[in-house]
């Protein structure tokens, strides 16, 4: 039968040499994506990539599915920590064809995915870093005060039915100092409100060459062990970072404050896991070498069995630095924007690679 038209003519054509192309692009427009979203989305988010005419898929993605090829059906894919794009992942989710072309990390640390990898395979890489930080930034405080405070454990004593008061002696953060490993984005808020408090703020990070006002910085992250009593991890998981945190270091703290007050040594970490080694951790709380351990990242996420649930001086939290109502309405439309950019423009400004 004859086409009615040259436009109908070609497209039946098109179709016969290449079927599934052609109807893809019919249903999409050239500009339009296919986006999985594995881990969760805003409604406000999802619906900024429904009007700009994207469609949207919210399912999460078991590690034994992606490595199948279950992403290669979508153009985009937009992931949190729960999610790992390492390179097998990421040739099972690209075709010659088509394929992801897009990865997103709603959030900062892009540890889950092998961004070399990506771009072999010509896969462009954007996270959010500036979307959670103010929620980071106020649970680091939250973990460094529950610490000093011995807040959980006044807590633990309380459903115990004991009534606790003269052994729950803490410290203030005042007039002592905190150490930051790593001076980017979070550190740099934490850093404003450990000095409003009256903290004086150590640093150290090579990849920063110039410091606020008023925090010292470090050429040796030793010194930083050397120097503060209450120190803070704020760097991502590389070769080099993992275990930074370990014996050796935590024995170098000093337990004196700046002030002369006996305040003991406090680590708190919502960096990411790996950094701390833990194993070296639980033994210097045993040994008393640490006063307190509070972490909101782990090696083995989800926790299961481990030794620092057997210390009272140990805290933590499951993942929730940036889980606040603000921060994941940021992390959302500014992943869309992104998205958005992405297909209009075949490459966000702020891409990482």
């Amino acid at each position: 039968m004859v086409s009615s038209s040259p436009w109908e003519f070609l497209i039946s054509m098109l179709r016969t040499n290449s079927p599934s192309n052609i109807d893809a692009c019919l249903a999409r427009g050239s500009n339009m994506g296919r986006i999985a979203v594995t881990d969760g989305m805003s409604d406000v988010a999802v619906s900024m990539l429904k009007n700009a005419g994207h469609e949207v898929v919210l399912r999460h993605h078991e590690m034994g599915e992606i490595a199948n090829g279950s992403l290669a059906a979508f153009d985009a894919v937009v992931i949190r920590s729960a999610t790992k794009l390492f390179a097998e992942e990421i040739m099972a989710s690209v075709r010659v064809d088509g394929g992801i072309r897009f990865i997103g990390r709603a959030g900062v640390g892009v540890d889950n995915i092998d961004i070399e990898a990506a771009t072999e395979h010509g896969v462009v890489v954007c996270n959010t870093p500036g979307a959670s930080t103010r929620s980071v930034v106020e649970i680091t405080i939250a973990h460094l005060l529950a610490s000093t405070r011995h807040i959980t454990t006044a807590d633990r004593s309380l459903r115990d039915g004991q009534w606790a008061k003269k052994h729950l002696r803490g410290t203030e953060i005042g007039g002592k100092r905190l150490g930051l490993i790593g001076f980017g984005r979070i550190a740099r808020g934490v850093s404003e409100i450990a000095t409003a408090f009256g903290m004086e703020v150590h640093a150290y990070d090579p990849y920063v060459s110039s410091s606020d006002v008023g925090v010292t910085m470090h050429d040796d992250v030793d010194e930083v062990f050397r120097n503060c009593t209450h120190v803070s991890i704020h760097c991502n998981l590389t070769e080099e970072t993992r275990h930074l945190v370990n014996s050796d270091r935590i024995s170098m703290m000093p337990g004196i404050g700046a002030d002369g007050t006996e305040c003991g040594n406090h680590i708190v970490s919502c960096a990411r896991g790996g950094i701390v080694d833990e194993a070296a951790a639980a033994e210097a709380l045993r040994a008393g070498q640490l006063s307190s351990l509070a972490l909101d990242v782990f090696e083995i996420e989800p926790l299961g069995e481990s030794q620092l649930l057997s210390h009272n001086s140990f805290h933590g939290s499951p993942h929730i630095a940036a889980s606040t109502s603000e921060a994941q309405a940021r992390v959302g439309t500014e992943m869309a924007t992104l998205l958005i950019e992405f297909f209009e423009t075949g490459k966000p400004s702020t891409a990482l690679n």
